[in-house]
């Protein structure tokens, strides 16, 4: 797995990672068998944690037709403890495990906690400012604390924040919006090409930012756009201590979501990938499938129409703030939660898919993680390579 010269390691409380992040993917696409196998390798696995009850059938049976919320969450909190269990099994003390919950649900701090209380090594947070993360893991000090953010002023905002309650980030994900998949962290679709969010200045300001403060550099990874060994060197270059990859990870052979998942976002063309307004406010990147293509046609009409809901469509609240509930008429008007709950079980009909923009290292063609790993680190398609584990090639 060593690159010649060697890459140098990501540091993550005095761990040494391969300097490779798998990103969170919900609902249900980055689970136990992902994260597990992502970790067994010496790097950092993660498990989105939105909804994983999904992948539990008793736990669905028992929900299918509850209208209790708080039985729901009850619920994805046990799925919780199941797959990082199970997760932890696979990775056979290797690696990192992480579990990414998103600031923007509005059962965060319940996640946090359950996370936490289940022996997880770090937590991930996105989809917002995760200014009061130190806070909810404070009886939990050797958890690594992880936000994710897209600009060099929101890194200095928490930062900042965090610094007065006695903590700093582990690490820091920048993600660029411009090239990621899923929810994207800007505020509109206009803005997602704007400069300020391209790592060669994102990086170096914030480099230079840590200087100026004083404080020893915090481990930057770079997310977005990111399938070849030649652009992880130039990150690393530039500053980076690694690089985290989503929809390259969710097309292995060992991503949680269905063969047919797989298999629509590695097909995908460049036209094929559309960003617009979702459910929560922030823009999005998926795949134009038929139920996509069809929303986005009729989103004139749909946002005319929007009203307050007097409750969420599934009975209890996924999002703290959700267009389709509260009648944002410039949000999203879908349940998100049922899309992609379709998505995962490989329905192209009426699921929503998200991708991101970039090329995939192997274009369409389903590979093991190990493959992925080995080809981010060395440049050489894993066809070449011999593993310990297998025959030498003729080569």
């Amino acid at each position: 797995m060593l690159a010649s010269p060697p890459l140098p390691p990501l540091v993550l409380r005095g761990r040494r990672l391969l300097p490779i992040v798998q990103g969170g993917m919900g609902v249900g696409v980055s689970a136990h068998r992902l994260a597990g196998a992502v970790a067994k390798l010496g790097a950092l696995g993660t498990i989105a944690s939105v909804d994983l009850r999904r992948h539990h059938p008793d736990l669905m049976a028992r929900t299918r037709h509850c209208r209790d919320g708080p039985a729901i969450d009850a619920a994805n909190l046990e799925a919780l403890d199941r797959e990082i269990a199970a997760a932890r099994t696979i990775a056979g003390g290797q690696g990192m495990l992480a579990v990414n919950v998103m600031r923007a649900v509005s059962q965060y701090a319940s996640y946090v906690r359950r996370a936490c209380e289940s022996g997880i090594d770090a937590i991930v947070m996105g989809a917002g400012l995760p200014l009061d993360l130190p806070d909810l893991t404070a009886d939990f000090p050797g958890v690594a604390l992880i936000p994710i953010l897209s600009d060099a002023r929101g890194i200095q905002l928490v930062v900042r924040k965090w610094a007065r309650k006695g903590r700093l980030p582990d690490a820091i994900v920048i993600e660029h919006p411009r090239y990621a998949g899923g929810h994207l962290g800007a505020a509109s679709v206009a803005d997602l090409a704007d400069p300020r969010f391209d790592f060669e200045r994102v990086i170096p300001e914030t480099l230079t930012f840590f200087r100026e403060q004083g404080i020893a550099p915090i481990p930057l990874i770079a997310a977005g756009g990111i399938s070849s060994h030649t652009r992880l060197v130039e990150l690393l270059a530039l500053g980076a201590a690694g690089v985290q990859l989503g929809t390259a990870f969710a097309v292995t052979e060992e991503g949680d979501a269905a063969d047919a998942f797989k298999a629509t976002l590695a097909n995908a063309k460049p036209d094929d990938i559309v960003e617009f307004m979702s459910v929560a406010g922030l823009p999005a990147r998926a795949v134009r499938t038929r139920w996509l293509s069809a929303y986005l046609a009729n989103l004139p009409a749909i946002s005319a129409a929007a009203r307050v809901k007097p409750r969420c469509t599934l009975h209890f609240d996924c999002l703290i703030s959700c267009g389709l509930r509260d009648g944002l008429a410039k949000a999203g008007q879908f349940c998100i939660d049922m899309q992609l709950a379709a998505a995962l079980r490989g329905d192209v009909k009426a699921g929503l898919f998200f991708r991101g923009a970039a090329t995939l290292p192997f274009g369409n063609e389903i590979r093991p993680v190990r493959d992925l790993m080995a080809f981010m680190l060395t440049g050489i398609r894993p066809d070449a390579l011999c593993y310990a584990t297998k025959e030498p090639s003729p080569a």
